[in-house]
Formats: C-alpha cells, sequence, structure tokens
C-alpha cells in the first residue's frame, strides 16, 4: 500500500496570520489535531496541532519553573517559550520543521520516518503542492480494513510453497529444520526451531499465508543445552 491509498485530501489548511484561537475552534468543530499551514502562494510552512498549543497562558497551562530551575535555563530557551504560551498568531506557535512524504511512498517508510521522528502526522507533497496528509490513524485504518482477496481458495500445495518460500526468504527461516504439511488449509509444523522467538516468527509467517484456516506447532526449540 502506498500513501495515496491511505491519505486524507483534501486538507484544512490555515495561513500564518490566523489566531490561535481560531485554531483552537477549528480543532473542535472539525475533530482533527492538526492542521499544515499555507503562506499566499499555497507554499508549505509549517503545521500547528493540538502540542503547539499544550501550554497556554489562557487556559493557565503555560510553563512554571521553580526559580532555580529559571537560573539554569539559557534566556533564549525562556523567551522561546513565552512566544509560544502567550502570542496569538500561528506563525509564532506553528512548527516550521515539517516532515513531508509523496503520494508514491509505501506506508512501511511512512511508519518508519514517523517513528524516527517522533511526529503522528506527515504533510503529503506532490510537485511542492500540498495534496493530503497522512496520520498513524490512517496507518490503523489500513491495517483494519485489509482483506485477503482470495477468489479461489488457494490449493494445500500453494499453500505450502507460499510459506516455505516466505521462510527461506528470511535469514532466521532455517528450512532445512522444517518441514510444512498442508490439509484442508490447517498447517502443521514440524521440526526445529533455535529460540522462543524464531519459534513465534515461523507461526506468524504461516497465520499470514493466504488460505490457511489454523495453524498447529509442533516445533520444538533448543533451550539449557537441549531440545525440548
Amino acid at each position: 500500500m502506498l500513501v495515496r491509498d491511505v491519505m486524507v485530501a483534501p486538507v484544512i489548511t490555515v495561513g500564518p496570520s490566523a489566531s490561535v484561537q481560531e485554531v483552537a475552534k477549528l480543532f473542535l468543530e472539525k475533530q482533527i489535531s492538526a492542521v499544515p499551514v499555507l503562506d499566499h502562494n499555497g507554499k508549505l510552512v509549517g503545521i500547528v496541532s493540538e502540542g503547539d498549543l499544550l501550554h497556554r497562558a489562557e487556559a493557565g497551562t503555560e510553563r512554571h519553573r521553580s526559580w532555580w530551575l529559571r537560573a539554569l535555563t539559557d534566556s533564549d530557551t525562556l523567551a522561546a517559550e513565552y512566544v509560544k504560551s502567550h502570542s496569538r498568531k500561528v506563525s509564532d506557535v506553528m512548527t516550521r520543521e515539517v516532515v513531508t512524504t509523496s503520494p508514491q511512498t509505501p506506508l512501511h517508510e511512512v511508519a518508519a520516518v514517523m517513528e524516527n521522528n517522533a511526529v503522528k502526522r506527515l504533510p503529503v507533497l506532490e510537485n511542492g503542492q500540498l495534496v493530503g496528509v497522512v496520520s498513524r490513524a490512517n496507518l490503523l485504518q489500513a491495517v483494519a480494513s485489509a482483506r485477503q482477496l482470495l477468489d479461489i481458495a488457494p490449493t494445500d500445495k500453494a499453500i505450502r510453497d507460499r510459506i516455505l518460500s516466505s521462510l527461506k526468504n528470511e535469514s532466521w527461516g532455517h528450512t532445512g529444520l522444517l518441514n510444512i504439511t498442508v490439509a484442508n488449509g490447517i498447517v502443521d509444523i514440524w521440526g526445529m526451531a533455535d529460540s522462543d522467538a524464531e519459534r513465534q516468527a515461523i507461526r506468524v509467517v504461516a497465520e499470514s499465508a493466504a488460505g490457511v484456516g489454523a495453524v498447529h506447532d509442533h516445533l520444538v526449540t533448543y533451550r539449557g543445552g537441549g531440545w525440548q
């Protein structure tokens, strides 16, 4: 699956001159948690989220530091925090360094980018223009709506071949120590696994194969100097 298959479009946006109060009302009205910020040319210049509005003077949630902690905090940091909690303009509170993606990006790459950058959503750009937004929620929706599209149930042989092929592609899938039997879509796994983690991974490979109804694990695992 690619970003274009799950992204939200069209996108609700605001301008840099919008007020913080307007954005807060927009979040509540549209039941969203962030909006991209576009300049008058439609160029992405930032993103503002609920997190950017977390420490606000209006709600009494601005950061309060003890006198000794304030003494240890540099002036630039304290000044930046004041702006973030008191400014009325989106341009002052938005995040300017925005991580983006493209419609053609595979979802597994998007998941890695979100994890590595600790972000919950990515604006989607195509030829420099904002065309959508993809969020963690969209990735979960892709998981929840996944379907095994099978017009014809695969044969037992096809299931067995698919499982063995998948295992051969994994460095831990020691197929020389395994045997897979399939009868009426029921998979039995025989042989040896080097660890509990490997045993679990082998089972998951079998369960994930299209057409599998159930998996019976008969593997033995090496523990404490012997096979068990």
